[in-house]
């Protein structure tokens, strides 16, 4: 029996599927897998026991990474699963930017009491005028499950959208409309469209790409969109923007004590993927991971070691082994089964950065002394038999 811990609520649709073979613990020391959203674990002592993290959602950030990977411990992540409630949020930030509904919500419950509302709607109306967003210009930063979906769905509105992702991914990039332009570099986007919205994981190289200087390309009036990362917007820089005209709107999930103060700002408390279809489809699949990685040793959506399917194990035992990506493990592997006179009848190796990951099938059930002998190679971090 695996015992899992849930460091926040988890929706009971994926819960429900891990099955028989999982029992929920309340004391996380005791778990073997964790299942988190929103959690921080940077500050947790991790318990030696734990083989496995899944975070029902995309970003990883509250999870450390590093340190897991170092105690052969596998994070996986949810990618795709809450990718249509951000793109809706984000084509209602497109509207709530170029129609000023919010500005004429707020004078409606500020006039509530007016005898003459009716007259006074229409003198007042003219001052929340907007603009429509059919054949305006969008540039969608990060065409990864969710920046597709958000370019897709902004072609249908009658805009022209253009995209830029040099890393696009083959899958992603069958799905894309015919009818969005690809353009190579970020700067292209700055300098064409009226709207810009950013879709990309947090890297050194997209930390900050909205900035004075970019922002200093785009056009006057510009709107910018951030669904995605709070960092990838430098706050003091598009404040100032903000104030002097130069971007018209900043939409953004990412409420705290500077966005809320910002004018011209509507900052959501972080509700991308906060519908009820989300979060049940991330619990869905973070389920699913964990009971391919537990039950046959398949990682599959891991963000610190790499993907690899080895299929239903259908010989008497599986090794699997999570070790340093240097020279001469394998050799080292299969040397000791046969010291112990063990055939391996199947062997997949993936590697990926300083990880890497091997799983071997062998045609007669293993003991302590197999066990003992795989883990007391150096550069193995961690040994799990499945029989």
């Amino acid at each position: 029996m695996v015992k899992y811990n849930c460091l926040n609520p988890i929706a009971k649709e994926g819960l429900d599927l891990l099955g028989d073979n999982f029992a929920a613990t309340e004391d996380v020391n005791n778990a073997e897998v964790v299942l988190v959203r929103s959690a921080s674990m940077h500050e947790m002592e991790l318990p030696g026991g734990l083989i496995a993290v899944a975070r029902a959602g995309a970003g990883v950030n509250n999870i450390p990474l590093d340190k897991c990977a170092e105690q052969g411990i596998v994070v996986f992540n949810t990618p795709g699963a809450n990718a249509n409630a951000v793109k809706e949020l984000v084509i209602a930030g497109i509207l709530l930017a170029s129609r000023d509904i919010v500005g004429g919500v707020n004078w409606g419950l500020a006039n509530k009491d007016d005898e003459n509302l009716a007259k006074s709607v229409e003198k007042s109306k003219k001052q929340f005028a907007g603009c429509e967003i059919k054949g305006k210009k969008l540039g969608v930063i990060g065409l990864g499950a969710i920046g597709v979906l958000v370019a897709n769905a902004a072609v249908a509105l009658g805009m022209e959208v253009y995209g830029c992702d040099p890393f696009i991914s083959v899958e992603n990039a069958w799905k894309l409309s015919r009818d969005v332009k690809h353009v190579n570099e970020r700067e292209e986007i700055f300098t064409t469209c009226d709207y810009i919205t950013v879709h990309t994981p947090l890297l050194d190289s997209t930390k900050k790409m909205i900035n004075e200087e970019t922002i200093a390309m785009m056009k006057d009036g510009v709107v910018i969109l951030n669904y995605a990362r709070d960092l990838l917007v430098d706050e003091e820089a598009i404040a100032k923007a903000l104030e002097s005209g130069k971007v018209r709107k900043y939409m953004t999930d990412f409420i705290n004590p500077n966005t809320v103060k910002m004018v011209n700002t509507i900052a959501t408390p972080h509700l991308g993927a906060s519908t009820k279809e989300s979060e049940d489809n991330c619990a869905i699949m973070a389920a699913k991971e964990l009971k391919a990685y537990v039950e046959q040793g398949n990682i599959i959506n891991s963000v610190n070691y790499p993907a690899l399917d080895a299929g239903i194990c259908k010989t008497a035992a599986r090794i699997c082994i999570l070790h340093r990506n240097i020279p001469n493990m394998l050799s080292q592997f299969t040397a000791a089964f046969a010291g112990l006179n063990v055939n391996i009848e199947n062997m997949y190796n993936k590697s990926r950065g300083d990880y890497a990951y091997s799983v071997l099938d062998v045609v007669a059930k293993v003991g302590d002394e197999t066990y003992d002998t795989i883990k007391g190679i150096d550069g193995v971090l961690r040994v799990r038999v499945i029989q």
